[in-house]
């Protein structure tokens, strides 16, 4: 049978997705070896689904293997609930590096420090974090509260690829894997690449180091991720290709001297796009993410990209979703090239 080969660490991230999909086969087991799960997947399950969550497809058995049991199960053992409560354990949960947020629900408000040391001693994290609310604000800002371990700063590895931030200070969206795994991919020899909405490096890293481009231009307008940014660049070792810029992207200067453009933000992308097609050059291509609802999709994401051309002649050439997020809305990705 084909089985997705992840490292451990990911391992729960990439059965959640394959789960969603309608790709994780449940009559056979998961089991990890040598430091990787190995999930089993149905008959007819579009294998790129799973490279693209940067999975490893294999052909192997599952029968005779030893069972994996979730951390979620693993937990329950631990705490020895009342039978009552065990229904209320988290099933989802964001480990970045040493760093765990989880969703208690208020049934285990009383105890959810015990829950915290439970989870925390079966993922191996240092510090465990309730997440209270929503992320806000044009600096995408989490509400998140410690309540077990100390310190919410960690290095969390992606892709081969080192990033440091402050939990409690800067979002992370792990479900944009698939994304930044798509720009690793890309071959951008000899490119000059700006990113418009950098953070803390999410797709300036994956393109200097893998993708190989020659000069990176990364801006960012809120100055903790820009110092988090500039720790990263160096972290990764690509000082060298990447230029970090603190401060608003539409005041960059120059105009067409750009082979990409990224604007991995969303929100109120769409009011970028005129910068945006001002920096790329003939035949560059501008990498635009919206937020849109599913009826309204390709339709509003391509009529902004007219709207804001200004005469310039352009092509889509890639339409995707990168994930859901919110009820009928899906966070959605249009390579534009500029063809003069």
């Amino acid at each position: 049978m084909r089985l997705a080969k992840v490292p451990r660490d990911r391992a729960e991230q990439v059965r959640k997705r394959i789960t969603a999909m309608g790709g994780l086969r449940k009559d056979v087991r998961i089991f990890e070896e040598g430091g990787h799960v190995l999930i089993p997947l149905v008959e007819g399950f579009d294998e790129t689904k799973a490279l693209k969550l940067g999975a490893e497809v294999v052909e192997g058995d599952a029968r005779s293997r030893a069972c994996y049991v979730s951390p979620q199960e693993q937990a329950r053992r631990l705490l020895s609930l009342p039978r009552y409560l065990e229904g209320y354990l988290p099933s989802k949960w964001e480990m970045f590096g040493d760093v765990l947020v989880l969703r208690i629900p208020r049934e285990l408000a009383g105890i959810r420090e015990k829950v915290a040391e439970a989870y925390a001693q079966v993922l191996g994290a240092r510090t465990v974090c309730q997440e209270r609310g929503v992320i806000s604000g044009a600096h995408r800002t989490p509400d998140v509260e410690v309540i077990w371990g100390d310190g919410t700063e960690t290095v969390h590895r992606e892709n081969y690829i080192l990033y440091r931030f402050d939990v409690a200070r800067i979002m992370y969206s792990s479900g944009n894997f698939p994304e930044k795994w798509r720009m690793s991919r890309m071959d951008c020899r000899g490119e000059t690449v700006v990113d418009m909405f950098a953070g803390i490096g999410y797709f300036t890293l994956p393109l200097a180091k893998h993708a190989r481009a020659e000069r990176v231009v990364a801006c960012e307008i809120n100055p903790v991720a820009y110092g988090y940014l500039v720790e990263n660049i160096s972290l990764n070792g690509v000082e060298g290709a990447v230029e970090p810029v603190l401060g608003d992207n539409r005041d960059l200067p120059g105009e067409r001297l750009a082979h990409r453009v990224l604007m991995g933000y969303v929100g109120t992308t769409h009011e970028f796009l005129p910068k945006a097609f001002s920096m790329v050059r003939p035949g560059g291509v501008i990498h635009y993410h919206e937020t849109c609802p599913i009826d309204e999709w390709p339709s509003r994401p391509l009529r902004r990209i007219g709207e804001a051309a200004g005469g310039r002649r352009w092509e889509a050439v890639h339409k995707g979703e990168v994930k859901s997020f919110a009820p009928s809305v899906s966070h959605y990705v249009v390579d534009v090239m500029v063809l003069d």
